[in-house]
C-alpha cells in the first residue's frame, strides 16, 4: 500500500523538471508583466467603448443640430413672406376691407 507523501512528489518534480522553479524575482517580473498587459487590455477595450459611444452621440447631436438649422431656415423664409408688402396690401384688403382710394376720393389740403 502506497501513501501519498507531498513532500516526496515536490522532491521528485525538482529533479525531474528541466529546469529549476524559483519563485523569486523572476516570477513577480512576469506577473508583473502579465497583470500590466491585462490592465492595459481591459483600458484599451473601455477606451474603445466609450470612443464608440461618444460618437453615436455625436451624430445624434449634429442630426439634430441639422434639424434645427432647417427649421431655422424655414422660419426666416416665411419671415421674408410675411413682410412683404403684397401680403399686407392682400391681408388689408381682405380682412380689413381696406383699398387703395381713386383719384376722385383724395382731397389735397393746402396750409
Amino acid at each position: 500500500m502506497i501513501l501519498f507523501q507531498p513532500g516526496r512528489l515536490l522532491a521528485s518534480l525538482r529533479n525531474e523538471w528541466p529546469f529549476r522553479l524559483r519563485l523569486g524575482l523572476w516570477s513577480l517580473i512576469i506577473a508583473g508583466l502579465f497583470a500590466g498587459c491585462m490592465v492595459s487590455a481591459l483600458a484599451v477595450v473601455t477606451t474603445s467603448h466609450m470612443t464608440r459611444t461618444q460618437f453615436g452621440q455625436l451624430q445624434q447631436l449634429e442630426q439634430e443640430k441639422n434639424q434645427l438649422q432647417t427649421e431655422w431656415g424655414q422660419l426666416l423664409l416665411e419671415e421674408g413672406a410675411w413682410s412683404t408688402p403684397a401680403r399686407i396690401e392682400q391681408i388689408a384688403t381682405q380682412r380689413l376691407g381696406m383699398r387703395i382710394p381713386d383719384v376722385h376720393d383724395v382731397e389735397v389740403i393746402s396750409p
